[in-house]
């Protein structure tokens, strides 16, 4: 397990604290066609982080092809249809290049600065000139109004339960995730990015904003900066 990193619940769980019972169960919602409005149709994605393919499945339904990147072999065996790479984001070099390059689920807020840096390079790195990657951002009151929960249309509860400082501007979150036959729970570090510290993160991999995609701003395409 990665240091400040846990998880409870039924089933295998990841470095990071993912269940990969509870991803399974979760639905895509209306990330898919956020995606699919800003950028190319049938265009070649390269998913970091992918998970179960919450949201591999959705994009291969929709007509592009996925090479979705995990480093859990349990999340990949998850995935259908698409091509599977087992590694970490910040160690992928495939040497190619894809029209989009995505980097959802949070993960450009990793606590560690190397790592950060290092999975927005293996962005750049695989992203074709004329190409786009994808950011998903925390939202801008992510660690405020803790604690909260909502009750999710299928019918489980999401919990923020806390969001602590640790030092060195990273907090620890504590989620709790319940249905009505199991509880999974998951403890991780994260760093919150203005939108000045998100974009001066992106200008030292060599990337920049082409457009916010949300009013929230938590959906981000980013282009090469040169």
């Amino acid at each position: 397990m990665r240091a400040g990193h846990q998880g409870t619940g039924p089933g295998a769980i990841t470095p990071d604290g993912c269940a990969v019972e509870l991803y399974s169960r979760l639905s895509a919602g209306d990330e898919p066609d956020i995606i699919a409005a800003a950028v190319p149709a049938g265009a070649r994605i390269l998913e970091l982080g992918s998970g179960v393919g919450r949201m591999t499945h959705p994009l291969l339904e929709r007509g592009f092809t996925v090479t979705a990147v995990d480093e859990s072999a349990e999340m990949l065996e998850r995935v259908r249809g698409a091509r599977t790479i087992r590694s970490t984001i910040e160690d992928l070099d495939l040497g190619e290049r894809f029209d989009v390059v995505m980097l959802a689920s949070f993960l450009v807020h990793t606590g560690d600065l190397q790592e950060r840096q290092a999975r927005l390079s293996t962005c750049a790195r695989h992203v074709a000139e004329d190409g786009c990657v994808l950011i998903q951002r925390e939202g801008e009151d992510y660690h405020m109004n803790i604690p909260r929960e909502r009750v999710d249309p299928s019918g489980f509860t999401v919990r923020i339960v806390s969001s602590e400082p640790v030092g060195d501007g990273v907090n620890s979150v504590h989620a709790e995730y319940e249905f009505p036959d199991a509880t999974w729970t998951q403890t991780f570090q994260t760093r919150p990015l203005t939108k000045e510290q998100f974009e001066e993160a992106l200008a030292e991999a060599g990337l920049r904003v082409d457009k916010y995609l949300t009013e929230d701003r938590i959906w981000v395409r980013a282009v090469p900066a040169s």
